[in-house]
């Protein structure tokens, strides 16, 4: 092993070490279920903001996005960073303080504990059908990080992918089984600012690499629609694609699944001072502006660096290892630069697991809080509940690892789909639950079926056709979802008073 293949590792192992050491920390914190699962209300603005950014930032981020546009140029990377941005903002200002309110108002710990006791659902129908959603789509979106995780090593060292992958599982189960939700959040944090640290010294590094900002642009104007934000570029026939409004608007849409996904609406609910939120948000917003921004950036700058052979050229299958090539590079020529490429290694894995933490967490609480002692009624302890918790989430990680096996499967694509799922299924409900009281728990349900079914219907069978069909998932799926809730809320019976007592509450505390 070399010199700075031996520095790399010592920079890896060391930013584990720290995560589990963190995780047993924390451990000792968790009194009960809440601390578990919610931290006890008790986090600040900054963690909250950090937290929040870095749970959904996963591996695409480092690996996914700048993959895109390392092969297509501007268009698909850029117009969906655009929608995150306005989705994140979006979400701050109008779901976080309302979400911590009305959570608090109903003692809720977990996203389908809420949209139950929220509509008042004795029969835990709602409960049982959002824990089953959060299941099914949070499986592949865990084992996306995981798959991750498997080619970093295995490009970097020569690692074999499943046993790298089953490394790094271990290592997320470890301090999150451990440490619960305060352990993942305080990781996370640690983790967003690794994650910043990677993405500057990579940007950094390869515009001094090719000669400077105009050689990286140069290049990127030499090829066809490459910087063009309504055509693609097509790196077999060197052209291009159209890229139109419909497609654009499609693409805009992954800001809507920002109103749906559990582990982000979780850090909503935890935040300890709900007059804090704007802080949070204005944190937030210009971190993911920045952060997303400077991923695509690399994507560009390692396409110059690819055709000035300074590393190989990526096709389709492996362009998501671009920060990859890109660290390899700074550290065999530059020995001294070996420690800052370490940290781009952490922080890939960094955006993996703070998401993967989060995602497991989830997951995990909709099994033993919603499912086993919510709708089976299953009489445990607190002590009982934290243990049937952390087994739960060992089972979760490993279904995971085996539907990441695959070691050609896509980051960017399967995120996509996942995203697309929480999207289309929780977040209209979530907007109907905190702003329209004639909603009802008959409209929520079919909303949260009818959400689910869409996302597959159109991703498998509708969008294969083509043409306007040719559309992301979450639009279509999320628009049909508002509309089951509103038809089925105003064709069955109006909620009950105490639902609508509770509702116009807290509308007067958000408003304070």
């Amino acid at each position: 092993m070399k010199t700075s293949e031996i520095i790399i590792l010592g920079t890896i192992v060391a930013y584990l070490a720290l995560m589990v050491i963190i995780g047993v920390v924390f451990s000792k914190k968790n009194e009960n279920v809440g601390d578990f699962y919610l931290g006890g209300r008790k986090l600040g603005p900054i963690v909250t903001a950090m937290s929040a950014e870095a749970s959904d930032m996963s591996s695409w981020l480092l690996m996914g996005l700048p993959g895109v546009a390392y092969l297509t140029g501007c268009a698909e990377a850029g117009w969906t960073a655009i929608g995150l941005a306005i989705g994140t903002y979006l979400n701050w200002l109008i779901v976080a303080k309302r979400l911590r309110v009305y959570s608090q108002r109903c003692g809720a710990i977990t996203i389908p504990d809420f949209f139950s006791k929220r509509y008042n659902d004795k029969k835990k129908v709602l409960m049982g059908v959002s824990a089953l959603i959060i299941l099914i789509f949070f499986v592949p979106y865990t084992a996306s990080g995981f798959a991750a995780c498997g080619k970093l090593f295995n490009s970097l060292f020569g690692w074999d992918y499943h046993f790298a992958m089953i490394i790094s599982a271990v290592i997320i189960i470890s301090y999150t089984c451990t440490g619960g939700f305060l352990a993942a959040s305080t990781t996370d944090l640690i983790q967003s600012i690794v994650m910043t640290v990677a993405l500057i010294s990579i940007v950094i590094f390869g515009v001094n690499s090719v000669g400077g900002l105009n050689i990286v642009v140069e290049n990127a104007q030499s090829m066809v629609g490459y910087l063009s934000l309504t055509s693609i570029h097509d790196p077999v026939k060197n052209g291009s694609n159209s890229y139109n409004g419909l497609t654009i608007a499609s693409t805009l849409a992954w800001g809507l699944g920002y109103f749906g996904m559990p582990h982000i609406l979780l850090r909503f609910m935890a935040i300890k001072d709900k007059n804090k939120i704007r802080i949070s948000r204005r944190i937030a917003s210009v971190w993911v502006v920045i952060s997303m921004g400077v991923a695509i950036f690399i994507g560009i700058v390692g396409n110059t660096l690819s055709k000035s052979a300074e590393i190989e050229t990526l096709d389709g299958s492996n362009s998501e290892k671009v920060i990859i090539k890109l660290a390899q590079y700074m550290s065999d020529h530059y020995v001294g630069l070996a420690v800052v490429a370490g940290l781009v290694f952490a922080g890939i894995l960094a955006c993996t697991m703070s998401t993967s933490d989060s995602q497991l967490l989830a997951a995990s609480s909709s099994m033993s809080e919603n499912i086993l002692k919510g709708v089976f009624n299953m009489k445990l302890s607190d002590k009982q509940s934290m243990l049937v918790a952390r087994v739960v989430l060992v089972i979760i990680a490993v279904l995971s690892v085996i539907l990441a096996w695959d070691s050609d499967s896509s980051v960017f694509r399967v995120v996509s789909f996942a995203w697309a799922g929480f999207g289309a299924t929780f977040g209209p409900v979530m907007l109907t639950a905190l702003f329209w009281r004639r909603s009802n728990r008959f409209g929520a349900i079919a909303g949260m079926i009818v959400g689910a079914v869409m996302v597959f219907v159109w991703k498998f069978v509708i969008a294969p056709n083509g043409g306007v069909f040719a559309i992301y998932e979450l639009l279509p799926a999320f628009l049909c979802a508002f509309a089951a809730i509103i038809i089925v809320s105003l064709v069955t019976g109006a909620p009950e008073n105490e639902v609508t007592y509770d509702y116009d509450a807290v509308k007067v505390s958000v408003n304070k």
